[in-house]
């Protein structure tokens, strides 16, 4: 969907992969369980920064005019350039090493670990937001863009994040909304390696 992501690799990487000055973060330990709320690096149009995994839509209604309660971590490619919950979002790019999805019964669920097979970094396309609170408080936060999955992860989970290639990243930030559509699709198959998830810790990243 994806649930959980890990980021295991040195940052370097994705400065080599991007071209982007990333060593303002280059001490920043691997990370193998990050969950909803917590922090988590992305990129803009203006560079790599942490924001808040989780857009708390404060101020932000429905179609029919009411709140949206629930925090959004995840927004569906069909509807985020129409709901009127996400008017006004920002791009921007998650790169990870991979994601988990659970699959079974509450106290019996299999944990899957899900990565890219030639073991490179993926890059989750996202939209961004600004909370603002009492005392000038401003926390940026960011939410990942799904689409329907592929056969490789259909089994596991009926949604799956969009994946960018490298050379479509800076069109996802900065291209009109007819010139992305093109990229919310599912990641092609048979790229994906989908193992089961043993030894990690799920109190935290």
């Amino acid at each position: 969907m994806p649930g959980r992501l890990f980021l295991t690799s040195p940052l370097a990487e994705i400065s080599d992969v991007l071209g982007i000055d990333t060593s303002a973060y280059d001490n920043d330990p691997p990370r193998h369980n990050i969950a909803p709320g917590q922090e988590i690096l992305c990129l803009t149009t203006k560079g790599v920064s942490r924001m808040r995994w989780g857009i708390i839509p404060v101020g932000r209604v429905n179609a029919r005019g009411r709140p949206v309660m629930e925090t959004l971590i995840n927004a569906r490619s069909e509807t985020v350039f129409e709901k009127s919950a996400y008017e006004g979002t920002g791009r921007a790019v998650v790169p990870v090493d991979g994601w988990y999805e659970w699959t079974g019964e509450k106290r019996k669920k299999t944990a899957w670990r899900i990565s890219a097979k030639d073991g490179g970094l993926l890059f989750f396309a996202a939209i961004t937001d600004v909370w603002r609170g009492p005392g000038g408080i401003k926390v940026e936060q960011v939410a990942t863009v799904t689409c329907p999955p592929n056969a490789d992860v259909e089994p596991i989970h009926h949604r799956m994040g969009v994946l960018l290639r490298p050379s479509d990243i800076a069109l996802w930030l900065q291209g009109q909304v007819s010139e992305v559509q093109r990229l919310m699709v599912p990641w092609p198959e048979g790229l994906l390696r989908i193992e089961k998830a043993e030894g990690v810790d799920w109190s935290g990243a």
